[in-house]
């Protein structure tokens, strides 16, 4: 029978990915904190749609929509660093929550803006009050480094989850948006997620068990002066451009189509690509060190960026963009768990909250720009042609660590796998 050792090989192999995350949550409180975090984090894939759904809806601009968003990003980026090195010092739960009420304050606001009809100028202000939020997945994967700081292996599944959750959470959360404000009113979806991320935020900061120990203002230097680092956030700069320019670039395209209602759909598809990738790629053992693991990934991902464009250019049809969509997001978490390894060996343990929130800045610089020249060339080219805007954005993000010079790629890499 030669099929039978391939098929035990293969029920093994299920068995011993499902076995790296059982471990994982057989730690005591990992379970809770994981809960609230998910409650927490999903709004972060509501507040982009619903916004831009809201604000074009009400101001018929995506142009706007874009650039109230990418303000709001783009705040976010500057004050994240600032919110983390908080949490370092003062512990999660004295300054995530606090922050956390600021945020869901700012998103009010912007609700009432647009719907009395306040000039424009409001909604960017209210929208950069958002910039309070913490770095809800920088918490989580802190938690995950305290509680398995000797256990590379696990903290690699760990890592993977948290990329998955993150994609299950923008998979999950442009469905919820659109939903809600297609079937009740243009404001219900920022509504529900501001009161699901206080809600998940008071859930995460009440498990104190799990939750690193504060620590005194820290002597080394920071993470955006470490070896190695400037060139991976660089990389997230240009992989934040393709997400924050392929949510308004699909959302317009859609709507040219008049199916406005299905663009969450479409993007939860690319998300869930995204999500089974990080899955299986956190139940794999890591081969090789990380620094050439995202010399392998940035290509795949440059090249599978291609595929919605090729399908909206040629085809016009939103089927095949959502089929594209979902193939192209396989080569996302598997990038994003692979960078993220490299700045959390190369950050001080005691600016690990910090190190990550770097990240997210870099990230949400990205969407930023990604959001604003999204809803630009959506606004004046036609949506399909619109999509070549994300292909650009990760062929930079290859050029970027094609260009690194090997000496730095490497410094500061630690060994970790």
């Amino acid at each position: 029978m030669p099929q039978q050792p391939t098929r035990d090989g293969l029920i093994r192999e299920r068995v011993s990915r499902q076995a790296a995350y059982r471990r994982l949550f057989a730690l005591p409180g990992t379970l809770a904190f994981t809960a609230g975090n998910l409650v927490a984090r999903l709004p972060m894939g509501m507040f982009g749609v619903s916004a831009v759904v809201m604000i074009a809806g009400s101001r018929g601009s995506y142009a706007l929509a874009g650039a109230v968003t990418a303000t709001g990003l783009a705040a976010t980026g500057v004050a994240g660093p600032w919110i983390a090195r908080l949490v370092d010092r003062y512990g999660q739960a004295r300054v995530a929550v606090p922050a956390t009420l600021t945020a869901v304050l700012g998103s009010l606001a912007l609700l009432l803006c647009v719907r009395w009809g306040a000039p424009d100028w409001t909604l960017f202000a209210a929208y950069a009050a958002t910039a309070a939020t913490p770095n809800i997945g920088g918490l989580s994967r802190a938690r995950w480094a305290h509680l398995l700081r000797d256990d590379p292996g696990a903290l690699h599944t760990a890592n993977s989850f948290e990329q998955a959750a993150d994609e299950l959470c923008f998979m999950l959360g442009p469905v919820l948006a659109s939903f809600l404000t297609g079937t009740f009113f243009p404001e219900a979806g920022t509504l529900t997620g501001a009161g699901l991320l206080m809600a998940g935020m008071l859930l995460f900061t009440a498990q104190r068990a799990t939750e690193p120990p504060p620590r005194a203002r820290s002597k080394a230097p920071s993470p955006l002066r470490g070896p190695g680092i400037p060139p991976l956030l660089a990389c997230f700069v240009a992989t934040g451009a393709i997400f924050g320019s392929m949510e308004v670039i699909t959302i317009a395209y859609a709507d040219a189509r008049g199916h406005r209602a299905a663009a969450g759909a479409v993007l939860a598809l690319q998300a869930a690509g995204s999500c089974a990738a990080g899955l299986l790629y956190g139940a794999l053992k890591p081969s090789g060190p990380a620094v050439r693991r995202l010399a392998r990934c940035l290509p795949a991902m440059a090249a599978l960026m291609t595929l919605p464009w090729l399908a909206a250019t040629t085809t016009g049809s939103l089927t095949a963009l959502a089929g594209a969509l979902l193939v192209a997001g396989m080569a996302t978490a598997p990038t994003m768990v692979t960078a993220m390894t490299l700045v959390q060996d190369r950050t001080p343990a005691d600016r690990l909250n910090e190190g990550m929130s770097l990240v997210v800045t870099a990230l949400l610089t990205g969407i930023a720009c990604g959001s604003a020249a999204g809803g630009w060339t959506a606004e004046h080219l036609p949506p399909a042609s619109a999509f070549a805007v994300p292909v650009v954005a990760a062929v930079t993000a290859a050029l970027i660590h094609l260009g690194t010079r090997p000496g730095v790629a490497a410094a500061g890499f630690r060994g970790r796998p």
